[in-house]
């Protein structure tokens, strides 16, 4: 980017001991980005405060190509002065790194896109997106951007590289950081006696492992987003009136109380799905009025849950529990395994490796699914689930099935001829179930034989 005013400075690169290694004057400041459609909406350019290279011009204005725009150089400690050119162009509206410096720094937003991922085309005052560029899909703008970069002779270089992106599981296209008004929750607050109530053993997980994760995502929690843009679910119990003054109410009628001689809209957002299912053990049980049910059966005593929703409803449950009913939802979380694919991965629609049981069933029978999962079943551990693995125990089964049936007849020929022994039997059985490997057989051989006797 270039520097305002065809201003210029001294850059200096240094090695590891502190030995110049490059010195240049410059009327620039060099920036790498992935995203280059981005740039017509920076704010800023942020370098390390402790970046010795960019100290000279460190609150100094550049010009922003492709816009007749001038953004200032700040200092903040996001950037890393190892990592690229160690200067950072500032998005606050699209990048949630970019967003919180932009916040720290007192950086505008512009938001450059719509909701459909193309440039802006409205005349909005806060829309920064060059004519040229207005309408268009967002990797076309990406290429024509380029292009008149490179034209304008400001491009260094273009590299080739992986870099980590964000995919929508169901549309597989990229998902684009965009600003947007939302509810949010102080889920720090919330945090703070439900952290306490694991802590103190109030609330024990088995495996006690798992309550490592519960500390993790708590310790660490950020402002919960509850609104989402979605057909169903609760609905924001909140109402605006013509100037977009909000009315937080538990009906229609307590709002228009509020705003008494005003015409009133409800948001029309839902609540987010994990919101509306942490009130669920007090919630089903007709809170908030005070119920006989909710005296009765909250607190409840253990809850069977899997590992990857400790956070998304476990903490959830707790946090709403302590903070509404002011007790613990539950005593015990028991952290059972996850069914798996073959190869480890988490069963998914959208993956398509999902695993019908009732396909299972119509396959292999009821009782080869159900010793699959019972074999299998361990606390703690998932389970990789395969095809192969149901034959194998429908197999199982049948020998036990056959042994069964054998061991029948063979009472009733012991009951119409006494001179076939026992001893027979038994040795018969033994032989059919030294097939069915990591079991221990015996005690049942012998229950088997002496089936009615």
């Amino acid at each position: 980017y270039p520097l305002a005013n065809g201003e210029t400075y001294e850059y200096v690169e240094k090695d590891a001991d502190g030995n110049v290694t490059l010195r240049e004057t410059r009327d620039y400041i060099a920036i790498a980005t992935t995203r280059p459609e981005t740039m017509l909406g920076d704010g800023a350019v942020a370098v390390h405060p402790g970046d010795a290279r960019y100290a000279p011009i460190v609150g100094k204005l550049v010009h922003l190509p492709l816009c007749d725009r001038l953004i200032p150089i700040i200092t903040d400690d996001y950037p890393d002065p190892d990592f690229g050119s160690g200067a950072v162009k500032i998005t606050g509206a699209h990048d949630f790194n970019d967003y919180a410096v932009a916040m720290r720094n007192d950086i505008p937003l512009y938001p450059l896109m719509d909701g459909r991922a193309h440039m802006r085309a409205d005349d909005a005052p806060d829309n920064m997106v060059p004519a040229k560029y207005r309408g268009l899909e967002r990797f076309d703008a990406r290429k024509a951007i380029v292009a008149d970069i490179d034209a304008l002779g400001l491009m260094i270089r273009v590299e080739d590289k992986k870099i980590m992106q964000p995919f929508g599981d169901r549309s597989k296209v990229v998902i684009e950081p965009y600003l947007t008004d939302q509810w949010f929750v102080d889920a720090k607050t919330l945090a703070q006696p439900a952290l306490t109530a694991v802590r103190e053993g109030r609330t024990r997980f088995a495996p006690e492992n798992w309550d490592k994760t519960y500390f993790q995502w708590l310790d660490n929690i950020e402002p919960w987003c509850i609104s989402r843009q979605l057909w169903w679910g609760h609905q924001i119990p909140v109402w605006y009136d013509e100037d977009g003054a909000p009315y937080c109410a538990e009906s229609e009628t307590q709002a228009q109380a509020m705003a008494p001689g005003k015409t009133l809209m409800r948001d029309p957002d839902v609540l987010d799905t994990w919101f509306s299912s942490a009130l669920w053990p007090f919630s089903t049980l007709g809170w908030p009025d005070d119920t006989p049910e909710l005296a009765k059966y909250y607190p409840g005593a253990v809850l069977v849950t899997g590992f990857d929703i400790i956070f998304f409803w476990v903490a959830r449950m707790m946090m709403m529990g302590l903070h509404f009913q002011k007790d613990i939802p539950f005593h015990t979380v028991y952290v059972h395994a996850l069914v798996r694919d073959e190869d480890g991965k988490k069963m998914s629609k959208s993956l398509g490796n999902v695993i019908d049981p009732l396909d299972l069933i119509d396959k292999y029978g009821a009782d080869a699914v159900r010793m699959t999962l019972t074999a299998m079943a361990a606390m703690g551990r998932d389970i990789r689930l395969s095809e192969a693995r149901v034959e194998g125990y429908r197999n199982f089964g049948t020998k036990l099935w056959n042994a069964a049936r054998f061991a029948e007849n063979a009472y009733f020929i012991k009951v119409r001829e006494p001179g076939f022994a026992d001893s027979t039997i038994r040795e018969i059985v033994r032989e059919m179930f030294s097939y069915a490997d990591g079991f221990t057989m015996s005690a049942k051989k012998d229950g088997i034989v002496n089936i009615g006797g």
